[in-house]
């Protein structure tokens, strides 16, 4: 989403640009909504054939392409013939966390872009991604050899998602979890990840069998079929894709009411990106979570054979830090991005049942106290020792027996300072630095609460586990887009299939049209001529000519049977 409203805007002050993009699927996505837009855009790749990219860069050369989408690979085969004949205007970098180690998606490929800088001195380079804490946002400048480039943050909540986990639940009691949630979302298109191909495919089975218009989707598929069965849930003949996380990558369906993880994902990055998939368009969406400690165990087997064990299993613990957390998960989120949040989202599993909560302003002092008389170097298991005192060898080789905070904390339990630790993690008082030996770092936000000018609450620690916390039980409601907009069911589905209607005659996605946004404020304000429709929010011009009769001529149809 913002990068091809970034591009639309781009439009308007460079020539010919440049967007490095690492999945085909996430070029044909862009550059068709781009087109449909009246943009000319285009891409090179290699699902092409050799004349068809020979044409495009033909009209690249002509004027006639604005902006041009190609891969890592592709670009740096061709570098020097690109520097030499082709006037790049602006160099984009999508999915930009790929260059970075500290990323979620480390793609080795992509650090070989950091010649771009020496091949094309003189030309913008920008690179955007939604999910790259700060760690490794530096990382990305300092790889592209951009280190004086400006650094532009937006914000990363996405409030009208809800979030919720489930633990401990398998079998055919989730299938049937599954089931009842997606009956609530009648209708609605949504995604169910799962950590394996032959999990995806046994989903996706035994909902066809229940009566759920699903498929499913992974690596081990031919690119036809993968390319047939993305084409469909894109133009609302699939309700819901059942898939590895190879799916969803760059897709900009704005109508995807929900994400289902059947699985825990491996980090916070993968699961921010995947539910942000759902929502789109602003209107209400849910993300819901499964979660057991036989994820953790697999989850982890991956992290010890990947090439980065120490980081992927430092991310892995922050995720099922998430997941078992007592705190409002949104504030955990983002906090995690860097995001400095001081208050409850109130739209999230947690914050709809809070537990018991206590001042925590003097344990987190006593801690935030010790980890900056350390100079900042020391990781969570030695803070706990010097906070209670503990006579190890290396505490005291080190020296911190001898600083003022040693013993300070000896009255609380090894166990609580670990859950109030990890609490100071989630709110964002403390960060990990993952470049220097995970040691602890005080944030800006940790600094005033250490210095006075705010205080904390944490969540009171229990020695109960997770398995043994009841889980409250709320009754099955509508979905939240027909809740909280006031809508008439009946008469969006009535709207949803003119839409589709319209679209299959077009050969067009449906949300090419009009997203759910737009067809939720048509149905309350019900417009039945052509200057009430052109009036709505989401229609301009051309649509509203284009579309206003097929669409005001069927609310007419149903308000005259419900007479």
């Amino acid at each position: 989403n913002s990068l091809y409203s970034t591009l639309c805007n781009l439009t308007r002050f460079y020539r010919i640009s440049t967007i490095v993009s690492p999945l085909l699927a996430l070029m044909k996505d862009q550059v068709d909504a781009l087109v449909t837009n009246g943009i000319p855009a285009a891409a090179v790749n290699s699902q092409q054939s050799d004349g068809q990219n020979r044409h495009i860069i033909e009209q690249v050369f002509a004027g006639h392409i604005k902006l041009l989408y190609i891969s890592p690979e592709k670009l740096l085969s061709e570098i020097d013939f690109w520097a030499q004949k082709i006037k790049v205007s602006l160099i984009a970098i999508d999915e930009a966390h790929c260059i970075s180690q500290w990323g979620h998606d480390f793609r080795p490929e992509y650090t070989k872009l950091n010649v771009l800088k020496s091949h094309f001195p003189n030309v913008p380079i920008m690179a955007l991604t939604a999910t790259a804490d700060s760690i490794t946002r530096n990382d990305i400048a300092k790889q592209l050899n951009i280190t004086d480039s400006r650094m532009f943050i937006t914000s990363f909540d996405r409030p009208n998602i809800k979030l919720k986990v489930v633990s401990n639940v398998s079998g055919d009691r989730k299938f049937r979890m599954i089931l009842q949630f997606i009956h609530r979302h009648h209708g609605e298109s949504g995604i169910i990840y799962c950590l394996s191909r032959k999990n995806t495919e046994d989903l996706a089975e035994r909902l066809q069998s229940a009566g759920i218009n699903a498929q499913a989707f992974h690596a081990g598929m031919s690119t036809q079929t993968k390319t047939t069965v993305q084409q469909q849930f894109i133009n609302d003949d699939v309700q819901v894709i059942v898939a590895t996380i190879a799916f969803g990558m760059g897709i900009n369906k704005s109508n995807v009411r929900w994400v289902i993880h059947s699985n825990m994902p491996k980090n916070i990055e993968c699961y921010y990106q995947e539910i942000g998939r759902a929502g789109r368009d602003g209107l209400p969406a849910e993300a819901l979570m499964f979660y057991s400690f036989s994820d953790v165990v697999r989850l982890r087997s991956f992290a010890e054979e990947s090439g980065q064990v120490t980081i992927n299993l430092e991310k892995l613990r922050r995720m099922q830090d998430y997941a078992e957390s007592g705190i409002c998960r949104r504030r955990i989120m983002l906090n995690y991005f860097n995001e400095k949040v001081d208050h409850d989202c109130h739209n999230c599993d947690v914050c709809d049942n809070p537990p018991e909560r206590i001042d925590g302003t003097r344990p987190a002092q006593m801690a935030m106290s010790a980890i900056v008389r350390a100079n900042e170097q020391v990781g969570h298991m030695m803070l706990i020792d010097i906070l209670r005192g503990s006579r190890k060898a290396e505490l005291i080789q080190a020296g911190f027996h001898k600083m003022p905070t040693y013993g300070i904390g000896r009255d609380l339990s090894f166990a609580q300072w670990n859950a109030y630790l990890l609490q100071m993690l989630q709110l964002g008082l403390i960060d990990v630095a993952y470049d220097d030996n995970n040691h602890l770092r005080v944030t800006d936000y940790g600094r005033d609460v250490l210095y006075g000018r705010a205080t904390i609450q944490f969540t009171k620690f229990s020695y109960k586990t997770l398995a043994e916390k009841k889980q409250s039980k709320k009754k099955q409601q509508e979905s939240a887009i027909f809740q909280e907009q006031e809508v008439d069911r009946s008469l969006f589905e009535t709207l949803r299939m003119t839409r589709l209607g319209l679209a299959k005659a077009a050969g067009i996605a449906p949300y090419l049209i009009f997203s759910d946004k737009v067809l939720t404020i048509m149905a309350q304000r019900r417009p039945i001529t052509q200057s009430e429709f052109g009036m709505l929010y989401g229609v301009g011009e051309v649509k509203a000519q284009k579309y206003w009769r097929p669409f005001t001529a069927a609310i007419v149809r149903w308000q005259q049977s419900h007479l």
